[in-house]
């Protein structure tokens, strides 16, 4: 039978928010099988649970934020991403603050804190989201179209291009796939961190954003040239970014997908909105498990060894 997965042991981790700039801290525990993941609110006067569902997507301006009442949790995408690069199924995280912690840009942090509590199996079959038919959002038209797909596919593979007039990131490659089944996720995804531009920052500082962005934690350009010392990590650093923040965004409807997902100059609103169509139709995908893990598509199976 292919597992669920959690925790071995408790983790934790101090960081700032990249828009609030706040100081949070961060635990991250074992949880029972069939819990998935939730976001709990402990700074508040009584916990507030946050459970991930595509519905808890509330905010997608700038980042993915997941809401319970009145209690939310921005910028839940990078660590979202690891969990979803490491098949983690069941996990409770605490948190101090209503932003998850930036840490250094990336989701190679939070792959570090999950790889070095050690991930264990569980008695309880892995339930996957098999897409059946294909759904599709999309907006706009010719060279303001952008559009997001997910298709049947035995696995999870992702493909992603990007479309900025700017002549860094036309400088580096703006499409690239990765197949969950054929790469690590460690290695090819997960250090690619988030970027921006000097004029944007100065505007969103302005009001009141990006106050705890920096070039520790994201990747700066200027007009014509990253401002980061060491450069870029990989030769393609933005896109793959944007399928690290997309491999979160799916994973937040609660089950791994078995699926293609494509995009053109999608984002985290076309994300979720792709999420939500999926559900809509119930003839479109099927909840599947496999009792012989031999049968489970490549990538599934195997478990990331403790850091």
């Amino acid at each position: 039978m292919l597992q669920q997965r959690t925790l071995k042991s408790i983790t934790r981790a101090v960081g700032v928010g990249l828009h609030s700039g706040q100081r949070v801290e961060l635990t991250l525990r074992p949880s029972a099988p069939d819990t998935g993941i939730v976001f709990r609110r402990v700074d508040l006067p009584e916990p507030v649970d946050i459970p991930m569902t595509a519905e808890a997507v509330t905010d997608t301006r700038l980042a993915s934020t997941v809401s319970n009442g009145g209690a939310k949790v921005q910028t839940v995408e990078h660590l979202m991403s690891a969990c979803a690069g490491l098949g983690i199924d069941n996990l409770v995280i605490d948190i101090t603050a209503d932003e998850v912690p930036i840490l250094d840009g990336s989701a190679s942090s939070f792959v570090f804190l999950l790889q070095s509590a050690g991930i264990v199996l569980q008695q309880a079959p892995r339930r996957f989201i098999r897409v059946v038919k294909p759904v599709e959002v999309r907006e706009g038209d010719g060279a303001n179209a952008k559009w997001a797909r997910l298709e049947p596919y035995h696995g999870f593979k992702l493909s992603f291009e990007i479309d900025f007039d700017h002549r860094v990131v036309d400088s580096t490659g703006q499409r690239v796939e990765f197949d969950l089944g054929s790469g690590s996720y460690s290695r090819d995804i997960a250090r690619a961190r988030t970027f921006g531009f000097t004029k944007e920052v100065e505007y969103m500082r302005s009001k009141g954003l990006a106050l705890g962005g920096g070039l520790d934690n994201a990747i700066v350009m200027d007009d014509t040239k990253v401002l980061n010392v060491g450069g870029l990590r990989y030769d393609d650093e933005f896109v793959k970014h944007k399928i690290l923040d997309a491999m979160g965004d799916l994973y937040v409807i609660g089950r791994p997908l078995l699926a293609a997902y494509s995009a053109f100059r999608s984002g985290h609103a076309m994300n979720n909105q792709l999420l939500r169509e999926l559900l809509r139709h119930e003839d479109a995908y099927e909840i599947v498990t496999f009792d012989d893990e031999k049968l489970a598509p490549a990538g599934f199976a195997e478990v990331a060894r403790a850091w």
